[in-house]
């Protein structure tokens, strides 16, 4: 079975892109899901940013590099089909836009091809791990120069930030010139950023004002009775939840 194949020298080889590059099988070239990776080869980038050449030079880069640092990852397994399946989405979002080659938003759309790749193969859980990461790959970007497609807070909600960091070096080092001690820098500064966005957010739900239901689960012999009147709940939704006016 192919993606038997492909799962075991993307988990296991110390330099994987030997395999991929010496690939002989026509369901790679011809069927779907594995047709994605070989589009890869056809689909160009910025020179500038690229020098490398294809999508698929870039990720055979990738990978080779995540194979030496998986050991440092959360889950070796997810990480490495993250590294594998990165820029996917490139092939449905490159265009030429003013003379330059772009490929907008290909993190999301790569999100959801990592799903559709793998939904036959792996179980939901793994494929949610593989594509989160996927999503999130270009975050060192935009978190460390304030681009308005930063999301930490769902990055920090759906996915391991560190593996984040780690997948985002492996992704700038995949590529022809790249300076390792300038992209650590940009690693550091970007767990920085998040771990100051993650300082605010504690702030934030610190200082807020107490609803009755948090006052009685942080003393509940003091406040057990906070805003109940005759055992009912004061500002009750119709479901019985209850209000804590932020809605307002």
């Amino acid at each position: 079975m192919l993606f038997a194949e492909i799962d075991e020298h993307i988990s296991n080889d110390k330099i994987p892109s030997v395999y991929f590059q010496e690939i002989d099988n026509p369901l790679f070239r011809l069927k779907s899901p594995f047709v994605m990776l070989e589009r890869l080869k056809e689909i160009k980038q910025s020179p500038q940013y690229h020098p490398e050449g294809s999508v698929w030079n870039h990720t055979m880069l990738v990978i080779d590099e995540a194979a030496m640092r998986k050991e440092q990852s959360n889950d070796e397994h997810v990480f490495m089909w993250a590294a594998l399946l990165h820029d996917i989405g490139k092939a449905d979002t490159t265009k030429v836009r003013n003379g330059k080659i772009t490929s907008y938003n290909h993190d999301n759309v790569g999100a959801e091809l990592t799903w559709e790749f793998l939904g036959g193969f792996c179980d939901a859980s793994f494929a949610a791990h593989v594509s989160a990461l996927v999503r999130f790959h270009m975050h060192i970007l935009y978190v460390i120069k304030s681009m308005r497609f930063a999301d930490i807070d769902a990055m920090i909600r759906d996915v391991n930030v560190d593996d984040v960091a780690l997948l985002g070096l492996c992704d700038r080092l995949g590529r022809k010139g790249a300076n390792l001690h300038e992209e650590e820098k940009n690693v550091l500064e970007f767990l920085r950023k998040v771990d100051e966005k993650m300082k605010n957010n504690k702030n934030r739900m610190r200082d807020r004002e107490k609803t009755n239901a948090d006052l009685r689960k942080m003393n509940p012999k003091e406040n057990a009775d906070k805003g109940i009147v005759n055992g009912k709940h004061l500002g009750t939704h119709d479901g019985g939840h209850e209000k804590d006016g932020r809605g307002q």
